[in-house]
């Protein structure tokens, strides 16, 4: 897949402000600063489609990027952020789960996890709730270009066994910094839109 075009439609709180359930959509879901800004602006090759930050927990919204005139990513806020307060937390709760529970156009979420560490208890909770929702199956393992080739597959190991990824799952090292790993999460994606 060749992105060419990609814009912001809508900035979401609230389900009145979605744009309409018209098109496919693949979201991204992650904690707060696991880079999933940086890999969004990769995948669609622009510097600053989603506004990248030093600080955490800056994405508060659901933010809807029309791709090619043909489908949707959507960028979910980062979960996990310790400075929001338990009414803030309590509302992503709200929000995430108003927003999986009813898209029809939701075909897959794609679940980042920073390679460098295990899965948070957030992380595992999050990918509980992909299953529920039956939108599991994508990891994409960010900040690749931290660790070694042999670290690597030691903790891809750690990140498939605290999840519990089904050997189907697909988990993709990816490095928005030195530019890998996102073309085979654009080959994946790309299939998802066709089978669905």
């Amino acid at each position: 897949m060749i992105i060419k075009k990609s814009e912001l439609v809508a900035v979401a709180v609230k389900k009145n402000q979605y744009p309409e359930d018209n098109k496919k959509e693949i979201a991204f879901a992650g904690r707060s600063n696991v880079g999933k800004s940086s890999l969004l602006n990769l995948l669609v090759n622009r510097k600053n489609l989603a506004r990248v930050s030093g600080s955490p927990g800056k994405t508060r919204t659901i933010n809807f990027y029309e791709i090619n005139e043909e489908f949707r990513i959507v960028d979910l806020p980062g979960y996990g952020y310790a400075k929001l307060s338990k009414s803030e937390t309590k509302n992503w709760g709200e929000m995430i789960e108003a927003y999986l529970g009813d898209r029809k156009g939701l075909i897959k979420v794609v679940q980042l996890v920073d390679i460098r560490h295990a899965p948070s208890f957030q992380d595992v909770q999050m990918y509980e709730w992909l299953k529920h929702y039956g939108l599991d199956g994508i990891v994409a393992a960010t900040k690749s270009d931290k660790i070694s080739r042999n670290e690597m597959a030691k903790n891809i190991g750690i990140i498939k066994k605290t999840l519990g990824l089904s050997p189907e799952d697909i988990i993709i090292p990816v490095s928005a910094l030195k530019k890998t790993g996102y073309e085979e999460l654009l080959e994946v994606m790309d299939r998802l839109l066709e089978e669905v």
